[in-house]
């Protein structure tokens, strides 16, 4: 059972999800995640956000502000844009409101860069719609939610179902002088559409996200089987995952500062956050299409790798604008990250940040000493719910087993839902 010592957490609706690498306009959707069902039969209408905002009235005010003379504002244009290499194919849309039906497709018009577009100054309430491929074959995920008179830019994807892994390639620092595999998750949009990038989530500890055979006693965080439920029903904003190998100077590289108490003390953490800012984030946004910005790079980490997160979140939030600590080694060198995370400037700070912990197993999960890290946050302004989420796991261990039960939640928080 899953306890929050506070009131329910609320989900943000972030700028999480795809967007296109030109970026899209004020008033468009910045998100850009997958549709729901498959071909044949309209869509159950279920999930997402309102995509984008009214334009003003372009009148310029009422007939009385004006004199008299002014002419009234018209109905508000709604316009709606997929962005997909459509190739010689098609693309209709389908929807939940006149002039558009679920039964008969629209036909949308072709434009520059596989965009295609509608519009339409019908629509007087909010609706739902879905593109499809040769009027044929439904986008996968949940529907698209719209207002009248947004602007609204969707990345949908028609046939990749699932995301793919890999141990991508070794990686040498030049600034901690050593070499590392780095593991890479593709989600699903990403795979099949082109024309989308991606947020991207940083995680530590590379060897036990995705692989049995290389994580710690047999047992990984499950981060692709995570994902990929998340991009079906929309619960999580489809994102990169970058996990990052661990190396025999684990501790020394994931940790602030040195604890004389241990063997080795450690303290080599900032030369670590260094190579990932200095080096290998740079690799990852110069080779992938990705959202650069802090507002769509996370960090997650657990035991020591929530440890280097909370800081990262104290020294570079610049960088990582969204952080998450599981069951964070908050004991480290007498509590000393509670006292950092209290002196964390007024800016930037993390846009949202995620601590947990269990209350069972060797130390009860550091639980006592990781509530006093979420009352630091809290003490700098921190909400739980909107901007901060904290829960203590009622049994939960300092395992793997645990981390992949709370990643979802961590990652609904973080990264924001789908849609």
């Amino acid at each position: 059972m899953l306890e929050r010592p506070c009131q329910p957490v609320l989900l943000l609706i972030a700028l999480a999800g795809c967007s296109s690498a030109s970026g899209s306009e004020s008033n468009a959707e910045h998100g850009s995640p997958p549709g729901s069902p498959d071909g044949g039969s309209p869509p159950a209408v279920d999930g997402g956000t309102t995509d984008g905002a009214p334009h003003p009235d372009a009148g310029g005010g009422s007939g009385a502000d004006a004199g008299g003379d002014a002419p009234s504002a018209g109905p508000p244009v709604t316009t709606l844009r997929v962005h997909y290499p459509a190739g010689t194919h098609t693309i209709t849309l389908r929807a939940s409101a006149a002039p558009w039906s679920w039964n008969a497709g629209a036909k949308m018009t072709a434009g520059p860069n596989g965009t295609w577009t509608i519009s339409t100054t019908a629509i007087t309430a909010p609706f739902q719609f879905k593109p499809l491929l040769d009027d044929t074959t439904w986008s996968l995920g949940p529907n698209y939610n719209a207002s009248p008179g947004a602007t609204v830019d969707v990345y949908p994807r028609f046939t990749q179902v699932a995301g793919t892994w890999s141990l991508a390639f070794q990686f040498t620092s030049k600034i901690l002088g050593n070499t590392r595999g780095i593991y890479v998750y593709e989600p699903p949009t990403y795979i099949e559409n082109s024309l989308a990038s991606m947020p991207v989530l940083y995680m530590h500890d590379g060897q036990n996200l995705f692989d049995p055979s290389a994580s710690f006693a047999g047992n990984t965080w499950q981060v692709q089987q995570t994902m990929d439920a998340a991009a079906t029903d929309g619960s999580i904003a489809e994102a990169i995952v970058i996990g990052i190998d661990n190396t025999a100077d684990r501790m020394s590289e994931y940790t602030p500062v040195p604890d004389t108490t241990q063997s080795p003390p450690g303290g080599n953490g900032e030369q670590y956050l260094q190579m990932i800012i200095q080096e290998l984030k740079p690799q990852i946004d110069s080779t992938m299409r990705t959202l650069p910005d802090r507002a769509h790079t996370s960090m997650v980490g657990s035991s020591l790798g929530g440890l280097i997160t909370a800081y990262a979140g104290v020294k570079h939030a610049d960088v990582f604008g969204l952080v998450g600590a599981l069951s964070p080694s908050t004991w480290w060198d007498s509590d000393w990250i509670v006292t950092d995370v209290g002196m964390t400037p007024a800016s930037p700070r993390p846009i949202r940040v995620y601590v947990d912990s269990g209350d069972s197993g060797t130390g009860n999960d550091d639980v006592t000493d990781t509530a006093s890290l979420d009352a630091a946050y809290k003490a700098l302004g921190y909400v739980q719910g909107p901007t901060l989420d904290y829960l203590v796991q009622a049994g939960g261990q300092h395992s793997e087993i645990y981390w992949a039960q709370r990643l979802p939640g961590t990652l609904a928080f973080l990264l924001g839902p789908g849609r």
